[in-house]
């Protein structure tokens, strides 16, 4: 699509980005990767670890740099954290070296598939629906304003979404 060979998820957390990501490069015969496991592989701590010693913004700075460097990579899925899209230079990067997929979800969607989960810093101490549509107001018109493809994953399997995913890549 618009002659770029890598695609970039973005969405909010519980979009099914990663989940998503790793069955579209399998039907793609793509590398999968995810900007927050390289931070944490790259830090050798969790994410929790790191809002707690550098707060957001140390976290943006790694992200900022991960981003910059798995950008650059051929033939990728990459699965991107939920707030990559606050930084500037990230978004720049996103929309110049792939073709960049929203994955839009509801809150009701995304507070049920959060709330298990442990590695959800910015949901520390907070109403996740309350913490969560905060965001969203926030994030959604950056998402909106980088991607080239919008899919819906609310209620739907994992590997209709990849489908539909590929499907939007060849019309275009």
């Amino acid at each position: 699509m618009f002659g770029k060979s890598n695609i970039f998820l973005i969405g909010p957390m519980g979009s099914g980005k990663t989940a998503v990501g790793k069955q579209l490069a399998k039907l793609l015969r793509a590398q999968f990767l995810d900007s927050d496991a390289e931070i944490v592989r790259r830090t050798g701590a969790d994410i929790n670890f790191i809002f707690e010693k550098e707060g957001e913004a140390g976290f943006r700075l790694r992200e900022r740099d991960a981003l910059e460097e798995l950008t650059r990579h051929d033939n990728i899925v990459l699965a991107t954290g939920g707030g990559a899209v606050m930084t500037p230079a990230n978004r720049v990067a996103l929309r110049e070296r792939g073709t960049v997929v929203y994955l839009q979800t509801t809150l009701e969607q995304q507070v049920q598939r959060v709330r298990h989960g442990q590695a959800r810093p910015l949901l520390a101490n907070a109403d996740p629906a309350i913490r969560l549509a905060e965001l969203m107001a926030i994030r959604q018109p950056l998402y909106t304003e980088i991607a080239d493809i919008v899919v819906s994953t609310s209620g739907r399997k994992v590997h209709s979404v990849a489908e539909e995913i590929v499907r939007k890549i060849k019309e275009a």
